[in-house]
């Protein structure tokens, strides 16, 4: 049976997702919705309008500038869409504004982020230092091994987490019903069940890019005392991050390009970790928040 296509001059739209519990969070330049299954089986959705910082300062639209905002603004909205999904998925009735505040976000974002650092910056560094490598290319080399093999230890145990494992399942229903919006089918379930759960433009393959690129920047600096190696490793993580988002948003430019595929492929199986097979009902949850960011960012 073929798939039905939208009309070609309906413009695509550029969306992004996340598995939250329970659920998928979708958004478009302008709002994000997120979607989840209640215990009585019922999907209830909340709607936000986005307002970026640059929107307001305008040169955070600038290459680089616009991966560093991006990569914050994600975090924070984020850490909203969990909030609430955790509140609906267990049936609460408070309402998502009586359980956190921007403040707490705030807190639970930077905490985030030291975790992050302690874990996949500044651990890696220390254990490398004991095998006495020097700070040349080497050095950079096995650290970055260490630091991807930190990344693959932590992914492969948290898969193994009960929650988890539904958790990674939205994950791969939110790239299915990506992959199906943006393949211009009609998005049902039975069309979309019918599009991997991989796609090049998710985080799991901008972590694996942050790694690479990693070992490039710490290759090219001075080396110097340890010290100052270490702080290295804090001071350019938003310039890592920047390169990163652009080499990402590049890589999905030019995703048809054979060589691009060859290239992607990396960050493409990494995601067979943080990634499961979704049923029909994660499914129909990810496909009513594109359906939903996509009639209210068309509204725009």
């Amino acid at each position: 049976m073929s798939l039905t296509t939208r009309e070609q001059k309906e413009p695509s739209l550029a969306f992004g997702g996340q598995a939250v519990m329970e659920g998928v969070m979708m958004r478009s330049k302008d709002h994000m919705v997120v979607c989840v299954r209640q215990p009585n089986n019922e999907i209830v959705s909340k709607t936000e309008e986005l307002h970026s910082l640059s929107e307001k300062y305008r040169f955070l639209k600038l290459p680089f500038l616009r991966g560093i905002l991006a990569l914050f603004e994600t975090l924070y909205a984020g850490i909203k869409g969990i909030y609430f999904s955790a509140n609906a998925a267990f049936g609460e009735d408070e309402n998502e504004e009586e359980v956190l505040n921007p403040k707490e976000i705030a807190v639970v974002v930077a905490f985030a982020v030291g975790l992050s650092i302690l874990l996949f910056s500044v651990t890696p560094f220390f254990l490398t230092s004991l095998l006495n490598l020097g700070g040349g290319v080497v050095f950079n080399v096995v650290e970055g091994v260490v630091r991807l093999s930190f990344l693959l230890v932590y992914l492969a145990a948290v898969s193994l987490v009960g929650d988890f494992k539904r958790i990674f399942q939205y994950h791969g229903a939110e790239h299915t019903a990506i992959n199906a919006y943006e393949a211009g089918v009609e998005l049902n379930v039975e069309n979309a069940r019918k599009y991997p759960r991989f796609h090049a433009r998710c985080g799991t393959s901008f972590l694996l890019i942050v790694t690479l690129i990693s070992i490039l920047f710490f290759s090219i600096m001075p080396s110097a005392d340890y010290f100052v190696r270490l702080s290295y490793r804090i001071v350019l993580i938003p310039v890592i991050s920047a390169v990163s988002y652009e080499l990402l948003k590049l890589s999905d430019r030019y995703r048809d390009s054979r060589i691009m595929k060859v290239l992607v492929a990396p960050g493409l199986a990494l995601q067979h970790l943080t990634t499961r097979q979704p049923d029909d009902d994660m499914i129909e949850v990810a496909i009513k928040a594109v359906k939903e960011v996509e009639r209210l960012q068309k509204s725009v």
